[in-house]
């Protein structure tokens, strides 16, 4: 029978009183699991401590996966498959394949983008959500901290989220 995963709640009014509540936090040693935010904060990833994301990467792989696809595509059908000159053009025009060779490129490069992120956010279709507090998408910050990460007790880690600024600090557990 699972326990589930209890979290403590930490809401704040103002994103300036959040950036130096996550700091005081951080500096007590208090192991943070995320930060809800009804719009986006400049900065908050850098007091996070959160690395670059390697999305960029996979977004460039998958480009230069459409490029090659695209490229031997046409180089096997034009050059291979069936030569034919046309206009006075070689078997394999390269210069007129680069529209094509574009557009494959663009199109498996947002596609790949898309599906990373999906896997990388765990977001599927059947998944469901955990709302932490239904009022980070109108007007609140919500500091969620995962109290099975954390080495300090419960009672310890609310009088930091009090002393750091919350207006609130509730408990919310998910099964």
């Amino acid at each position: 029978m699972s326990q589930g995963t209890n979290y403590v709640l930490g809401v704040y009014d103002d994103e300036d009183v959040l950036m130096d509540a996550i700091k005081t936090v951080r500096e007590s040693g208090v192991k943070i699991e995320e930060v809800y935010s009804p719009f986006p904060v400049h900065g908050i990833e850098d007091v996070l401590g959160y690395k670059r994301s390697w999305l960029s990467i996979a977004a460039f792989l998958f480009g230069i996966t459409g490029t090659c696809l695209a490229l031997t595509m046409m180089i096997g059908m034009m050059g291979i498959d069936w030569p034919m000159i046309i206009g006075g053009k070689d078997y394999i025009p390269i210069p007129s394949f680069i529209p094509v060779t574009f557009e494959m490129t663009v199109l498996l490069a947002s596609f790949g983008m898309v599906g990373t992120f999906f896997v990388i956010s765990n977001l599927k279709p059947w998944g469901k959500p955990r709302i932490y507090d239904i009022r980070i998408t109108d007007d609140k910050h919500v500091m969620a901290i995962d109290l099975e990460r954390n080495d300090k007790s419960e009672a310890d880690i609310k009088k930091v989220l009090q002393g750091s600024g919350a207006t609130e600090v509730n408990n919310k557990k998910f099964d």
